[in-house]
């Protein structure tokens, strides 16, 4: 398993995919993980680094010199699994060195990010140049939900549809739950007493976090806005964040911005005394902290975009926002202000319902216990292999 995401320096979705799937499948399956960044403890766990002679150069170049690394290592294994352009290269050239089954999961795609092009410059050429190599050559491509198997066969025409196998992500249930923690809440300012709207994500354009603090400014009075928000891609869109936050600040009481990564059982009481979890994203696969918000008996008001409606029942488990998007891999809204209405449109009115929201939660939790255990999602992941060894 390769990825450059792993317990400890997990940021994103990916990196808890990878730790649960690795978590899971080790019932049955001799797992070696090749991660990137510091030594880990946990045996099996290899890591890497960057090497010296690339120390200071474009991301994209630093992470092709640890996939580098990794390839040469991953000899012995039957099959290499990676997840994410930054070990997909890795992977790819794993498959050539070793002559071994390459499968990589698709946590998102390149061209339905092309605001990685301020983040990375031209590496955004050179990742985007990486996916697609790795993805039209690998046996077999994971998506996380039917909406991203739509967008990996739009953007890659050339991939047989065949190998393109649809898995969706899970939840640790017992490890997510809901949790009552009033001393959490009080250190970090949010009223149990008031209405409340959580957001949890990186800071990047695809989250649609300034479209939310846009719809912010609409909601009545009484509701608190707890964004749990950090890791920003750039300096540029962490500035935007900032000034959207200072500006609901100066006009309302209870935003609360809590900008470092929280442990599981503080956001696991955040979460629970949510009155709803809002995911207002523009581009978004499958949506992990929507299972994390379910599981805590949250419901879920998200975009209607992407693989989140796999994961919300509208209606039911949560609300969806409807969204008319451009179709240049941006994800912007047709009509931002239409999005940014109907967002807090959808927002008050659950909210203002706090007993109905309480439901809705609590089908969120059924949901994800009857479609999104993790032992059942090792279990097509593990056929998949199957199919592809001798």
């Amino acid at each position: 398993m390769i990825t450059r995401e792993y317990p400890p320096e997990v940021y994103g979705g990916a990196g808890v995919h990878v730790a649960e799937l690795v978590a899971a499948l080790r019932a049955d399956v001799e797992v070696q993980v090749r991660c990137f960044g510091a030594p880990r403890d946990e045996p099996g766990v290899h890591a890497y680094g960057v090497p010296a002679e690339l120390t200071g150069s474009n991301p994209a170049l630093t992470t092709l010199g640890t996939d580098l690394l990794i390839a040469g290592d991953v000899a012995g294994a039957n099959l290499v699994h990676s997840h994410t352009w930054y070990a997909n290269a890795a992977g790819h050239l794993a498959k050539l060195l070793h002559g071994i089954p390459h499968v990589l999961t698709a946590h998102s795609l390149e061209p339905l990010r092309p605001w990685k092009a301020e983040q990375l410059g031209g590496g955004y050429r050179v990742s985007s140049w990486v996916e697609q190599s790795a993805y039209e050559a690998a046996d077999a491509v994971i998506a996380v939900s039917d909406g991203m198997r739509a967008d990996i066969l739009r953007s890659y025409p050339a991939i047989d549809p065949a190998r393109v196998h649809v898995v969706h992500n899970g939840i640790d249930l017992e490890r997510w739950h809901r949790h009552e923690d009033p001393a959490t809440l009080e250190r970090f300012g949010i009223d149990p007493g008031r209405p409340s709207v959580v957001f949890v994500g990186r800071i990047t354009r695809q989250k649609g976090l300034p479209y939310l603090l846009a719809a912010a400014r609409l909601l009545p009075p009484e509701v608190q806005l707890v964004l749990c928000a950090g890791a920003p891609d750039t300096p540029e869109i962490l500035a935007e964040v900032q000034a959207g936050v200072a500006e609901l600040q100066r006009e309302r009481s209870g935003v609360v911005w809590i900008e470092q990564l929280l442990p599981r059982n503080e956001l696991s009481a955040i979460l629970s005394q949510a009155t709803t979890f809002v995911c207002p994203s523009v581009y978004e696969p499958l949506g992990i902290v929507n299972l994390e918000a379910m599981a805590c008996g949250a419901a879920v008001v998200g975009t209607a975009t992407g693989g989140i409606p796999e994961v919300v029942s509208n209606g039911i488990t949560g609300r969806l926002v409807p969204i008319e998007q451009v179709d240049d891999g941006t994800g912007t809204p047709l009509d931002p202000e239409r999005f940014i209405a109907d967002l807090a449109e959808v927002l008050t009115e659950v909210t203002s319902d706090p007993e109905t929201a309480r439901r809705m939660g609590e089908a969120g939790r059924q949901r994800a216990e009857e479609h999104f255990a993790w032992t059942s999602i090792a279990e097509r992941t593990r056929r998949i292999y199957d199919s592809l060894l001798p």
